[in-house]
């Protein structure tokens, strides 16, 4: 009893640093991960396999590491060092592309295609954030497609604010659709064994549905704003595509590479490699083809989000290890009488709100366990508690300024740039389509799923 109070406070403590944003995050879930080592392990449990265990160096040395052993999988105890990899991996790639601007040379050659005019811009730039953002970092494409945006309003003559909201939104809702998209879904499909063409086929479907009213909501809602402020003669100081190219070489190189990485996603499942393996590997073949820059794409890589990963499985498997998170799935249970449309409900708005104001990587690593928990004490299919799982987290964080990292990443660029984007403007416009969006995802999942 005493091991589990401390390890809920000590989980408590993490989120309310987290919050409070006094601390770095990193710094936050790695304290809060020695002293559960330490403190619930060490001295309450006198456990050194409940340490063992969480930490979980052994993963590496196992072949399911490397290569899948079969359809799904069990929920990952500890450190989830496969989540870590793949997007350790990712990050190098993407870098890679960045700094050879395929990302800037993509903005501008759409904006091209439709002559600069704004309306199709609006329209074009959101279908682009919603699928780059099934396949890369929603943070790297809103980091990239903000700061087009922005230079292309300033050409044309009006306010990015109404563009670059949109833009959040359908980055936040196409990292929904895939399972390297988010990170909450890379835990979730890493934990679970789950492949990406499982999440195209169930959140995929959804999150495409989705775009559709999305599209209609932000086109209906700055129709008028962006007709009235955007310039529609030709101008012939438009930027050109090829001024984003700085190597040719490697432009083509890293083309070739984010092709690779996506064929090997979408079979993954059919040749057996796992997402860790294919992240390795994307990084291996990054980092070979252009040895010069190795050591700049190693250091610009995020470390201090991947040490927060770290801090963070270890918090979560200390409350699992302790037998907090089996407790909250009972509650959840006994709250929702078995039936399995109170219990989708719960999850699906639990982990929208929850998402909308604190990090949803924590919340998503911690409900992991207790959908498992629930599905094996109520009957429920695990696979529906995971796609309404993943549907809340990466969705339900659109709805304010600090729900995701990709919200924080576009208003701290529009800011940059004069122009503020306070709460009060920020949730007027997202609130609504996000309470839209959550309830037709729920439709969705009654409807295919009970």
């Amino acid at each position: 009893m005493v091991a589990q109070i401390i390890a809920i406070e000590l989980f408590l403590i993490m989120f309310g640093i987290i919050i409070s944003e006094k601390i770095e995050r990193q710094w936050a879930s790695l304290g809060c991960g020695l002293l559960m080592l330490i403190i619930v392990f060490g001295i309450c449990m006198r456990s050194p396999e409940a340490i063992w265990n969480t930490i979980n160096i052994k993963e590496f040395a196992t072949k399911a590491f490397w290569i899948a052993h079969g359809e799904g999988g069990e929920a990952s105890a500890g450190v989830n060092w496969a989540t870590i990899s793949f997007i350790f991996g990712m990050m190098i790639m993407v870098e890679g592309m960045g700094r050879a601007g395929f990302f800037r040379w993509l903005c501008l050659r759409l904006a091209k295609s439709v002559k600069y005019k704004t309306l199709p811009i609006f329209v074009t730039f959101m279908v682009m954030s919603f699928v780059l953002a099934m396949f890369i970092d929603s943070i790297t494409v809103i980091l990239f497609l903000a700061a087009v945006t922005v230079e292309l309003a300033t050409v044309l003559g009006f306010s990015p604010v109404s563009m670059i909201l949109a833009e959040i939104f359908c980055a936040n809702l196409g990292g929904s659709a895939t399972m390297c998209g988010d990170p909450p879904n890379i835990i979730i499909g890493t934990s679970l064994g789950y492949s990406f063409g499982d999440f195209v086929k169930n959140t995929g479907v959804m999150a495409l549905v989705a775009l559709v009213f999305t599209m209609l909501y932000y086109f209906l809602y700055f129709n008028r704003q962006l007709k009235k402020k955007g310039k529609t003669e030709v101008s012939a100081t438009y930027p050109e595509p090829s001024s984003a190219i700085s190597s040719k070489k490697d432009f083509i190189i890293s083309c070739l590479i984010f092709g690779c990485a996506v064929a090997l996603l979408v079979t993954h499942s059919m040749t057996g490699l796992t997402v860790a393996t294919i992240g390795l590997f994307v990084a291996a073949l990054t980092l070979l083809s252009s040895p010069s820059h190795a050591l700049e794409l190693l250091r610009k890589v995020d470390y201090k989000t991947l040490l927060f990963f770290v801090g963070l499985f270890i918090v979560v498997g200390g409350l699992e290890q302790t037998g907090v998170l089996e407790a909250m799935a009972g509650v959840i249970s006994s709250i929702c009488g078995n039936n399995a449309y109170v219990m989708i409900a719960v999850i699906l708005w639990l982990s929208a709100v929850a998402s909308a104001f604190v990090d949803n990587i924590p919340f998503a690593a911690t409900m992991i366990p207790v959908i498992k928990t629930l599905a094996e004490t109520t009957g429920m299919d695990l696979n529906v508690l995971a796609w309404t799982l993943a549907c809340g987290t990466d969705i339900g964080g659109s709805a304010t300024p600090i729900g995701a990292s990709a919200n924080v990443v576009g208003v701290s660029i529009a800011s940059q740039n004069g122009h503020l984007i306070g709460w009060g403007r920020y949730c007027k416009v997202t609130v609504p389509i996000t309470i839209v969006t959550i309830f037709i995802c729920m439709i969705c999942i009654y409807f295919r799923y009970l």
